[in-house]
């Protein structure tokens, strides 16, 4: 993985579909703006690119695809977003909030059965985030808030599913540096205050 070198800040938040990610991606956006900050706010996958479109159609049930191929329709989408998106930012010393980044797709495509050595292959060159927030919270809960939000469920979204796949999270911060695991189910007010503290 390639450090980030540039003036900007990249900062990606992670969990389970429902763990409130895109919650807290979005106040610490606006915690950061009020300090005086240039911030950029993003999501993975974009659904912008042809990949992204693709993997949308693949998510909602709607087209079938071998795990191999679908992780890499997510590092082509993902390869157009730094590209386009994240690194133009970092490169004018902007902050760059990613709702999800390639550990979504290390742990959903782990399980899947794809080998961790292979997804690290097939990201290698993109950029290690500065920090990355991991959001812990069960599939149950999770599951709750997907449901009480009205969304139907996508592919990932199914409890083994989601069991198997915090499991691969949870190892991810053995392998890769400045990544913190945060109690995701307490309230919104008390997970953003845990961010802040770390992000200090």
């Amino acid at each position: 993985m390639k450090k980030n070198t540039y003036s900007g800040k990249f900062i990606v938040f992670e969990g389970l579909d429902g763990s409130g990610q895109s919650t807290q991606s979005n106040l610490l956006r606006k915690f950061l703006l009020e300090k005086g900050n240039n911030v950029v706010l993003t999501k993975e996958p974009t659904f912008n690119s042809q990949a992204g479109k693709k993997i949308r159609q693949i998510l909602d049930k709607k087209e079938k695809i071998f795990p191999q191929k679908l992780q890499e329709l997510f590092a082509e989408d993902r390869k157009e977003h730094l590209e386009n998106i994240v690194i133009p930012a970092l490169q004018k010393g902007e902050v760059v909030i990613s709702d999800r980044y390639y550990f979504s797709s290390f742990a959903y495509g782990m399980s899947d059965g794809l080998d961790i050595d292979w997804l690290i292959e097939t990201n290698n060159n993109f950029l290690l985030p500065d920090i990355t927030f991991l959001l812990k919270v069960s599939p149950d809960v999770c599951l709750e808030r997907i449901q009480g939000r009205g969304s139907e469920r996508t592919l990932f979204e199914e409890k083994k599913k989601l069991e198997k796949v915090w499991n691969f999270y949870a190892g991810l911060p053995k392998r890769f540096e400045n990544m913190f695991i945060i109690d995701g189910q307490k309230s919104i007010e008390e997970v953003f205050e845990s961010v802040k503290k770390i992000l200090n």
